[in-house]
């Protein structure tokens, strides 16, 4: 920061040596100048945060993102006043004549605005977290990341899905974590040509959990009709998990998923080759 501050200084002192270099060498000096300064200040505020709630150095919470959201925004401003700082165009003089200019491009880029705006506020409430499981407009995922622009979800099935932040704070949101609910449950549909029992689907899908046993409530195994067709039926397998684990949630929705197309192939087998019964 010393040389940035010296090499500033002897620029202004020697402006008509550098003749139609200076602006441009001047406005790269001050932006990493300021650059640093907005380095140290947003370093310091977080470490502070960090010691205050007595957080792991690479821990991110939603007050730490969004410092870091604020961070970028205000280093694209030094961009954009570094690169006008090329031509020496006064920063106060722009911003007054092209008021009306700024008012329409603020109009065009309503939406992109909004969406920076709703993004800081998502990243300092305490409604969602990084880590949270929620449902945000139908779509059901672990948060990834809140950014300035959209929040990233990991769905059930690994696809990773973007969110835009206007969207995300109009939407009603449903956040599993915060609720603590423990209790799961995975909708699936059965052929009636390929229902054997309820009894037996259950104890099949029971069994194929075995080596969850320990993550899983006794006894809190049960299998739903939600509704009946004609010619298939709506289920619903739930279980209540003893703790929070959205790892082993997520492991056990996949076994069970597979134990339910094994057993409709199973079923459609033997209906083959025994057609008659």
């Amino acid at each position: 920061m010393g040389i940035i501050l010296f090499s500033k200084k002897f620029i202004e002192r020697n402006k008509g040596f550098f003749d139609d270099f200076y602006p441009v060498i001047h406005s790269v000096v001050s932006f990493f100048l300021f650059l640093i300064i907005v380095n140290i200040a947003t370093a310091v505020v977080i470490m502070f945060y960090r010691l205050r709630k007595n957080l792991p150095y690479k821990y991110y919470d939603n007050v730490i993102n969004g410092l870091n959201n604020i961070y970028y925004l205000v280093v694209s401003f030094g961009i954009v006043v570094m690169f006008l700082g090329f031509w020496d165009v006064d920063i106060k003089s722009l911003l007054t004549s092209l008021s009306i200019v700024a008012a329409a491009l603020a109009i065009i880029s309503k939406e992109y605005v909004n969406s920076i705006i709703s993004g800081l506020i998502i990243s300092f409430s305490h409604e969602i977290s990084i880590d949270d499981y929620v449902k945000i407009s139908g779509q059901k995922g672990k948060i990834l990341d809140i950014s300035l622009a959209k929040i990233t979800l990991l769905n059930d099935d690994d696809d990773i899905i973007y969110i835009p932040n206007d969207k995300v704070y109009l939407s009603e949101i449903i956040n599993y974590t915060k609720r603590e609910i423990r209790k799961v449950s995975i909708d699936f549909e059965l052929n009636l040509d390929n229902f054997t029992s309820m009894e037996q689907l259950e104890k099949t899908l029971v069994d194929s959990l075995k080596d969850y046993d320990s993550y899983i409530e006794k006894d809190s195994y049960n299998v739903k009709v939600v509704d009946v067709k004609h010619d298939y039926l709506f289920l619903k397998f739930q279980y209540t998990l003893k703790e929070i684990n959205r790892d082993i949630e997520r492991s056990i929705r996949k076994l069970t998923i597979r134990q339910i197309v094994n057993n409709i192939r199973e079923d459609i087998s033997h209906h083959e080759n025994h057609p008659g019964r």
